[in-house]
């Protein structure tokens, strides 16, 4: 464990730990006010894939009032991406996704399907608001009818919203692997290439490092497997309770960012 007035680089996750759908957490505002006078950088580690980098820039000023740049958001469908265009950038791919990622995956080259047809060298499936019934059978129909890789941005089971909690990828995924008997390959959190992007843009150490999330086997997993300092909040899916037998336990706890800062002054 290393001090908190030592963090330079905060990591945050976005849904249940900084926001819940449109509003703000209180001490959020502050908290990043504070990161900017000490010459620290925030980024935003989301497992949301359902909106570009550039609309989450269009949410935080719309929303929250704040303003953003692109690079700040490392988002699973970020990740996706680059893996992609890495590995399938001439290759026609499956997706299951939001049309906003869709989107963002046509505007980089990549050549995407959404139907079953011939030639297709893998499916990816991210989290996907705008699902319905017709997108599943698709997804089913390929994995069923061929044996090509299965990748997804991100395990999580369920999203925070304002009244509880929406399925997530993780869901979207399970329902898939029981009726196919596929499993995805997951590039999102708890994956540590998602905090060494972070690193690598802005240059802090390890000891510097803080991932702040609210979900323990993605957010504080992350940081686990990337050998830096995690902070669980209990504004989302985690609960004090879970923290007697977890296999991912976070370094600091605390009930929101507000008292993560309050902690930070006082360290």
């Amino acid at each position: 464990m290393n001090h908190l007035s030592q963090k330079k680089l905060f990591l945050f996750d976005i849904d249940g730990t900084i926001a819940v759908g449109n509003d703000l957490l209180d001490g959020t505002l502050e908290l990043l006010n504070y990161i900017e006078e000490v010459g620290g950088k925030a980024y935003y580690i989301t497992n949301n894939s359902t909106k570009s980098n550039s609309d989450y820039v269009e949410k935080f000023r719309h929303a929250f009032g704040l303003e953003t740049t692109e690079d700040l958001f490392i988002t699973s469908g970020y990740m996706m991406l680059q893996f992609l265009l890495k590995n399938y950038k001439q290759e026609k791919i499956f997706v299951l996704g939001t049309a906003s990622f869709i989107a963002e995956l046509c505007k980089n080259g990549l050549h995407i399907v959404e139907t079953c047809q011939e030639n297709i060298a893998c499916v990816v499936v991210a989290y996907d608001s705008e699902l319905n019934y017709g997108k599943l059978i698709e997804a089913c129909k390929v994995l069923s009818t061929t044996d090509i890789p299965f990748y997804a941005t991100n395990p999580d089971l369920c999203c925070p919203i304002d009244f509880g909690f929406i399925p997530d990828c993780g869901a979207i995924c399970e329902m898939i692997t029981h009726s196919t008997g596929k499993k995805p390959t997951y590039l999102g959190k708890p994956s540590a290439e998602v905090v060494r992007v972070c690193q690598k843009a802005s240059g802090f150490t390890d000891e510097e490092t803080l991932v702040v999330g609210d979900r323990l086997y993605t957010d504080i997993a992350c940081g686990i497997n990337a050998g830096v300092d995690t902070c669980v909040v209990y504004t989302g899916e985690a609960k004090a309770e879970y923290m007697a037998d977890t296999p991912y336990p976070a370094t600091y706890r605390f009930e929101d960012v507000r008292e993560l800062l309050e902690a930070i002054r006082q360290s």
